[in-house]
């Protein structure tokens, strides 16, 4: 039988709210969360390099193949395709489950991918973010020093580790960023949080520099850069031991950041596909 390298089901994508949310891909009034999954795989399946979005930090899509990804020793298995370049990444977390019940679907234990910043004592463990549906008719506060913000008070969001804040809206995406299929007027993710990676380095907004990892992070290296490919041997367990997979059925990738970046807006991961490198000539 011929294996596709590619993507070739979409179970879940569930984004953060978003500047790019609603648009990558395109919500129609009416589409259900199983017709966005469809939307989703009409973008990233196979080897279309779509994009989409997944908002800012936890937002998620769930994806799956048509055979178990190999973990082959001493190799990189399989690579997420994104749209970083050097100056713009935008980290994302991958994790990858084992079909274990061979039902077929992703219901059994997640492992996430250990990359470069696993150690760094400024990650955060089992943070908990939690954003509140905007009032889209509200009056908008502007941002006193980026003219392109046009609302810092636009989605309230609360964090478990006692902080909150907002995300902001901006001139270039004027559409809702709160996932109009989902409903609710709450929406909460847990996820590991990597370090801020934005600077501003002209001190005036002008230039945000989005700072890569050295490794283990979708939407974080170029795709012709082997940072953008990941090795199954990464995988921790939620307590963060190391575990030893054959192979994998399904991967997860979720935004690993929560920061605003000025005009840019906030930091959110893309994915453009999900290939498995021993099915690839490169």
């Amino acid at each position: 039988e011929n294996k596709s390298p590619y993507v070739t089901r979409v179970f879940e994508y569930k984004p953060a709210p978003g500047q790019f949310v609603n648009k990558l891909p395109k919500y129609e009034t009416g589409d259900t969360p199983e017709k966005m999954a469809k939307k989703v795989l009409d973008a990233i399946g196979g080897d279309n390099k779509g994009t989409i979005t997944l908002g800012g930090f936890g937002g998620y899509v769930v994806v799956g193949f048509d055979h178990t990804i190999e973990n082959k020793p001493d190799k990189r298995d399989f690579q997420v395709l994104g749209n970083a370049f050097a100056g713009n990444s935008e980290p994302g977390i991958v994790m990858v489950s084992v079909d274990k019940n061979k039902n077929g679907k992703p219901d059994d234990e997640w492992y996430e991918l250990a990359g470069s910043e696993h150690g760094n004592k400024s990650t955060k463990f089992n943070y908990t973010i939690t954003y509140f549906k905007p009032d889209e008719n509200k009056k908008p506060v502007p941002h006193d020093k980026y003219k392109e913000v046009t609302d810092v008070t636009y989605i309230k969001w609360n964090a478990s580790d006692n902080t909150t804040g907002f995300m902001y809206k901006n001139q270039f995406h004027t559409q809702s960023y709160w996932p109009q299929w989902i409903s609710g007027n709450e929406l909460s993710f847990t996820g590991t949080k990597l370090p801020d990676n934005c600077t501003d380095e002209s001190g005036t907004g002008e230039k945000f520099v989005l700072n890569s990892f050295d490794w283990g992070y979708a939407d974080n290296a170029a795709n012709n850069d082997k940072a953008s490919e990941f090795d199954i041997d990464w995988a921790v367990d939620k307590n963060g031991k190391s575990v030893k997979l054959s192979g994998i059925d399904f991967v997860k990738i979720y935004t690993a950041l929560n920061q605003q970046c000025g005009a840019i807006g906030e930091a959110s991961t893309e994915v453009l596909g999900v290939i498995d490198l021993h099915l690839i000539t490169k």
